[in-house]
């Protein structure tokens, strides 16, 4: 991985909410409620309920997740008018790699 990727991870990563939103999307079962709409995780958590367990707003955290999306860290699915974030667990363990090597 190369720098400039390093520092925009680095970048994504610098806000506790995103860590901490990276943390929840590790255990989706412990950290939402079921699914509705679709009735598993297979696809994601759904950005309301990321929303939701964060407390903060809709315009914040679609910022955040636009950023951790556009950094690579989480995968997004469209689901009608909702969209699911998981995270990009090859990126992610290429990023952690990446740092090792420092």
């Amino acid at each position: 991985m190369d720098n400039s990727k390093i520092l925009e991870i680095n970048k994504a990563l610098s806000n506790p909410t995103r860590l901490d939103i990276l943390r929840w999307l590790k255990d989706p079962e412990a950290n939402f409620p079921p699914h509705q709409e679709l009735g598993h995780f297979d696809d994601g958590v759904c950005g309301q309920y990321i929303q939701d367990k964060s407390g903060l707003s809709q315009p914040t955290i679609s910022h955040y997740l636009s950023g951790m999306h556009k950094a690579g860290l989480l995968i997004t699915t469209r689901h009608g008018k909702w969209t699911y974030f998981k995270r990009n667990e090859k990126m992610i363990a290429e990023y952690l790699n990446s740092l090792r090597e420092l």
